[in-house]
């Protein structure tokens, strides 16, 4: 029962899958884009609704990769496939990434574009239904679908089928020819530029390695590859979509142009829009095999005549490369390793050793008698190293303790010093043992009463130090919270201005009905400053043209006059 149950939740997917592919193609073929002759432009038409409907053209090459490494497929390798469900996540994060960055007034549809771009991929690299798609197929499907620059493409596309020192592996660029080749065939443009065993060599026929340089110089160039032509195609319809031709259509007789616009070298003055041309109409004396020439721009003719003499008297060329060039040699990562040495780290046994070791001879076999002011020296050495000597064993010293414990080391020191000038002496006197033990319990009491001490004051320091560390981290998150609550409120405000401000405002102007009478009587007298500025304008021309009569009148009167002087003088001569 829960197998069939199953069955039937995968076929309705299914089902759903197929709907939304015949919803996408059926409203690219709603757009009559069959209608375009020439192949080049009917492949990036077809692709370019494809992007804009799914939404890629507001997202960039960069993004793609950004959208790539946090779901962990940027050091993958490239012949993994792919399931369904990590398909839909890739896109996913693309597109709640884009909403992220976008304004809330044109935030996206997520999930319809999500929807719409995995069917279509589905439907390009998948039309068996196997649930598998290769990641590198989805690296070449994403980098040739979204926007940006085509520079930035073709760098990322490199990247992907060339070896570490920067040469491309011809076979990756086989297989890169064979996935993104799949993109027109999907739009129904299989015959035109579907993939051949060919292509591969017509791109590059005469180099025997291929750097960077040499590959852009390739994709980039006028005209590109044969199989590849609709590429820049691509970015080139993108980038003329709004530019505006305030020149009328010799055939539709439209009065301004938007996208491309096309001259015939042949007819005077005969230009088409991009519909017009795109479908081969004509007019008049005009033919189909007429040469036309293509316009991305428009310039006056006074911005004609200036770039024209500009060109003229320039010594150098004024043609920009297509790109600009890049090092052979891909630029590794900086490896800090060996520039920044690592800490040394010291042996604090070592430091004692250093310390309470002399530097020649052994400790054992110095019978010398050391003067007093060396022997004061090295008890303080001792001394110092005591607190190393006994870690971990219940007795922590500081430095202050073991200068007084040093006075102890001089006594003992003083002893051994006579034991060694007169040891027979010292051992038949009846008070050795005496003074002995009168220096241990002396010593023993000092140890004791420095330690309990020392104890306690360390004890006390330490819990008032983590009291107030407690006390100072608390103050300090306090504050943070109540920063970032006022962050919150401060982005809560800003988002409820924004949106009432993006409100229509009838439903204002109805619950204040003075502001809308205001702004009837607004309305009103700016209609009426509007007529009294026409007419006055109108007088004004007429007094204008008045004004030329009676300069016409005047300049006639003064020729009569002159005209009229000239005899009388001839005659009075």
């Amino acid at each position: 029962m829960v197998q069939k149950q199953g069955m039937i939740e995968d076929c309705g997917s299914q089902g759903s899958t197929m709907a939304d592919r015949r919803q996408l193609f059926a409203e690219m073929r709603a757009q009559d884009l069959d209608r375009i002759r020439l192949s080049t432009y009917r492949t990036a038409c077809k692709l370019r609704f494809v992007q804009k409907k799914c939404n890629l053209h507001l997202v960039d090459v960069w993004n793609i990769i950004e959208a790539l490494r946090e779901n962990g497929l940027n050091s993958v390798d490239p012949n993994i496939e792919l399931s369904v469900a990590r398909l839909e996540a890739v896109i996913a994060t693309v597109f709640y990434q884009l909403n992220k960055r976008l304004p809330t007034t044109h935030q996206i549809n997520v999930e319809q574009s999500i929807s719409l771009l995995l069917n279509f991929l589905l439907a390009a690299y998948d039309p068996e239904g196997h649930g598998k798609i290769p990641v590198f197929a989805v690296k070449m499907a994403l980098a040739t679908l979204c926007g940006g620059k085509i520079l930035d493409k073709l760098r990322y596309i490199f990247s992907l089928i060339s070896e570490t020192s920067g040469v491309m592996i011809y076979g990756k660029f086989d297989q890169f020819l064979r996935e993104v080749l799949k993109l027109p065939t999907t739009v129904f443009e299989g015959p035109s530029f579907g993939y051949t065993e060919q292509a591969a060599r017509s791109c590059f026929s005469q180099q025997k390695t291929v750097m960077l340089n040499t590959f852009l110089d390739s994709l980039m160039s006028d005209p590109p590859p044969q199989c590849l032509v609709w590429l820049p195609l691509l970015h080139r319809l993108a980038n003329v979509e709004n530019v505006f031709h305030p020149v009328e259509c010799s055939y539709c007789h439209s009065e301004s142009m938007m996208g491309f616009r096309y001259r015939c070298q042949q007819c005077h003055n005969y230009q088409l829009c991009q519909d017009c041309f795109w479908r081969g109409l004509a007019s008049g004396s005009h033919s189909n095999q007429h040469q036309m020439k293509e316009y991305t721009s428009w310039k006056s003719p006074a911005k004609k005549l200036t770039n024209a003499l500009s060109k003229s008297l320039s010594c150098a060329s004024s043609r920009e490369p297509l790109h600009p060039m890049f090092p052979d040699q891909p630029e590794k990562p900086l490896n800090l390793a060996h520039i920044v040495p690592p800490r040394p780290v010291t042996s604090m046994n070592d430091a004692v050793f250093s310390h309470s070791v002399p530097s020649s001879g052994s400790p054992f076999t110095n019978k010398s008698i050391l003067p007093k002011v060396a022997a004061l020296e090295q008890s303080k050495q001792l001394a110092r190293t005591a607190p190393t000597l006994l870690q971990g064993k219940g007795l922590q010293y500081s430095f202050d303790v073991a200068d007084r414990l040093a006075d102890e080391h001089v006594l003992i020191g003083l002893y051994v010093n006579m034991l060694q000038n007169n040891p027979s002496r010292m051992i038949d006197s009846p008070s050795r043992l005496d003074e002995e033990h009168r220096l241990i319990a002396r010593y023993a009491a000092r140890l004791a009463a420095e330690n309990a001490a020392t104890q306690q004051q360390r004890g006390t320091a330490d819990i008032s130090y983590t009291i107030d560390a407690n006390k100072q981290q608390r103050q300090l998150i306090a504050e943070l919270e109540n920063k970032n609550r006022e962050i919150l409120q401060e982005i809560q405000r800003l988002r409820l201005e924004h949106e009432q401000a993006s409100q229509p405002t009838p439903e204002k102007a109805q619950q204040n009905p003075t502001l809308l009478a205001e702004l009837r009587l607004l309305r009103q007298r700016k209609d009426e400053l509007e007529q009294r500025m026409s007419a006055l304008q109108e007088s004004r021309r007429e007094l204008m043209v008045q004004l030329e009569g009676l300069m016409k009148l005047l300049k006639e009167e003064e020729l009569r006059q002159a005209c009229d002087l000239c005899p009388t003088s001839e005659l009075s001569f």
